[in-house]
């Protein structure tokens, strides 16, 4: 009799010859074997685990969770808190909840308990488009039985609270750009700003949560034409604190959204380590987003690739993860 691992070895060889329904019933079939064993018989295998679950989509990780629970009589989600621990723990499991679901568990965690995260919450709410907002709020409301505006307020205050509440109640998703509303709009941040003593909040809020995306591009361009200072200047003169570091983040992706996830991603490992919290939370909620664009912009603006990145500030199983996540060196 040949050992169990060669006989799964031969197994999986003849998996190529399978046809594609075949196949990927065949992959969570092996793979939730693999994890299994990983978990039951031969003690925790950090590295299976990781190989496994980071090199497939969530619908397919979902797939092998469900063919898990009818194998093992075991739901794969607690088995993992069990087997796992740390930094790649936060990974796995990060990965076991879809993208939506993911980013309304970080906003809550950002609000629960005393003090608020306002890094992670401005980050999430500031950074996502009015669709993956739309469907935040959805998921949100049915993992937690609330709404997440109203969480939200209840945790913040003052103007920072009041952007936070705009943004979140955004219509649908627009891509309308009104020329005749370009010039006005330009001429009315400049005007709530630059121009005068003290800043009228209240209509920065207004257009910017209120306008499309390649609206506002416009609109910030022909800014240039009214004041000295570009969009992101202004708001460092004119706003400090939370209600800064919205904003920019606002106007940040408004102008390139994966540049700005590939600057974080550089901020979070300019010295030595790295912020694992940043660094984990970005790459597995733009993993099957546009993380292969992230990279890109990486490359081009800050010399080096986000996987050389990576490998260079991380270490053991969790620089496993993430770089099976980031995909590839550019």
């Amino acid at each position: 009799h040949l050992p169990v691992w060669k006989r799964l070895n031969r197994v999986w060889s003849l998996f190529s010859t399978f046809p594609p329904p075949q196949r990927l019933c065949t992959v969570f079939c092996f793979r939730n074997i693999q994890i299994n064993k990983t978990l039951f018989v031969l003690g925790v295998d950090e590295q299976t685990i990781t190989d496994v679950l980071t090199k497939r989509t969530y619908n397919q990780r979902r797939e092998i969770a469900f063919a898990y629970e009818r194998r093992a009589k075991k739901d794969m989600i607690s088995a993992l808190k069990g087997a796992l621990s740390g930094s790649l723990e936060t990974v796995i499991l990060g990965l076991m909840k879809s993208t939506a679901q993911y980013d309304a568990s970080e906003i809550k965690a950002s609000i629960k308990g005393l003090g608020t995260d306002e890094e992670s919450l401005i980050e999430i709410v500031c950074s996502r488009s009015n669709a993956e907002l739309m469907e935040i709020k959805r998921v949100y409301k049915e993992l937690f039985k609330k709404d997440l505006e109203k969480d939200v307020c209840g945790d913040t205050s003052g103007d920072f609270a009041k952007l936070l509440l705009a943004l979140a109640k955004r219509a649908e998703p627009s891509s309308v750009v009104d020329y005749q509303k370009i010039d006005e709009d330009a001429r009315a941040l400049f005007e709530a700003g630059v121009k005068r003593k003290g800043t009228d909040v209240k209509c920065w809020i207004s257009i910017m949560s209120e306008r499309s995306v390649p609206h506002l591009q416009k609109v910030f361009e022909r800014y240039k034409s009214y004041s000295p200072y570009d969009m992101q200047e202004s708001i460092r003169k004119e706003v400090k604190g939370d209600l800064e570091m919205s904003f920019l983040t606002l106007v940040q992706c408004f102008e390139n959204r994966q540049l700005y996830f590939a600057n974080r991603l550089q901020d979070a490992m300019k010295s030595k380590g790295a912020k694992e919290k940043v660094l984990t939370r970005i790459m597995v909620s733009r993993c099957e987003v546009d993380l292969k664009k992230i990279r890109q912009e990486f490359k081009a603006h800050h010399g080096k690739s986000l996987y050389q990145t990576i490998a260079e500030h991380t270490k053991g199983d969790y620089q496993r993860a993430l770089l099976n996540l980031c995909g590839g060196d550019d």
